[in-house]
C-alpha cells in the first residue's frame, strides 16, 4: 500500500481530495520504469494504470511503413490511461518510457470502480485528460508551423518540466521519432541551440544551459499548453 499523500511527488495523486486518494492508496503499487519499457501497446486492451513519480513517458502515433511521431508526453505531472478515464478500454497509440524513472501503477479495473464511486475524482482526471488535449494540439501546431530548431527548444522545455536536474539522456535516433523528423535534422536543429548557447550536446546528453533562452528560441510554441494545467489542476 501506498504511503501519505503528501510524500508522493506526482502532482494528480497530490491534488486529489483526501478521500479520493484513500480510494486508490490501497490498489498502488510502486514499480521502477526503465528506459523503453512499454506502458500501453497499440489496440491493446489496459490492464494497468501508471501514475509517474519521475522519468517521462512518451505517446507516439505509428503510421505504416514505421513511421512514429510523438503526440504527447507526460511525467510526474500526469499519469497514463488517459482512454480509460474516457470510458474506453485501449488506445491507438504506443506510450513508453523513454527516460527512466519510477511511478505507481494499479489495476485499470480498479481506477474505473473509484472513478464511478466519486465524482470528485471522475472531474479531476477528465480535467487532466483536457490538460492532454491542449498539449496535443500545441503539440500539432507546433510540427505544422515551427521551424525544427524551434520545436526542439518546446520539447527541451516540456522535458525540463517533468525531470530533476538540467540533463537529458536521449540519443538523435530518440529525438528523430519524438519530433517526427530524420536523424540529420535532428543533428542540425542541436547545434543551431548549442551555437546559442542554451544547450550543451554529449554523445546522448543533452545539458540545458539557458531555459530562458529557450523559451524565447521557442518563438511562441511553448507556454499555451503549460497555462491549461496550471488553470485546470495547478
Amino acid at each position: 500500500m501506498a504511503g501519505r499523500q503528501d510524500d508522493f511527488r506526482n502532482k494528480l495523486l497530490r491534488s486529489m481530495d483526501a478521500a479520493d486518494f484513500e480510494r486508490l492508496a490501497p490498489s498502488l503499487r510502486e514499480m521502477r520504469l526503465d528506459v523503453r519499457r512499454e506502458l500501453e501497446r497499440p489496440n491493446v486492451p489496459i490492464e494497468s494504470i501508471y501514475f509517474l513519480e519521475s522519468g517521462l513517458a512518451s505517446i507516439v502515433a505509428r503510421m505504416s511503413g514505421g513511421r512514429d511521431i510523438e503526440v504527447g508526453i507526460a511525467g510526474r505531472d500526469g499519469m497514463t490511461g488517459t482512454a480509460v478515464i474516457l470510458g474506453g478500454t485501449q488506445s491507438p497509440h504506443a506510450t513508453f518510457m523513454q527516460v527512466a524513472g519510477s511511478g505507481w501503477a494499479m489495476p485499470a479495473g480498479e481506477l474505473r470502480k473509484a472513478m464511478e464511486a466519486s465524482a470528485s475524482l471522475r472531474s479531476l482526471l477528465l480535467r487532466y485528460v483536457q490538460t492532454m488535449m491542449a498539449q496535443t494540439a500545441s503539440t500539432a501546431l507546433a510540427n505544422g508551423q515551427a521551424k525544427l530548431e524551434e520545436r526542439l527548444a518546446r520539447w527541451l522545455l516540456m522535458t525540463h518540466d517533468r525531470i530533476d536536474g538540467s540533463d537529458v539522456e536521449l540519443t538523435h535516433e530518440f529525438l528523430a521519432v519524438m519530433l517526427g523528423v530524420r536523424r540529420p535534422g535532428v543533428t542540425v536543429a542541436i547545434h543551431i541551440l548549442e551555437g546559442k548557447g542554451l544547450i550543451r550536446a554529449n554523445r546522448g546528453l543533452l545539458v540545458i544551459m539557458d531555459r530562458e533562452g529557450l523559451e524565447a528560441h521557442a518563438n511562441g510554441s511553448y507556454g499555451s499548453a503549460e497555462a491549461e494545467y496550471r488553470r485546470l489542476i495547478g
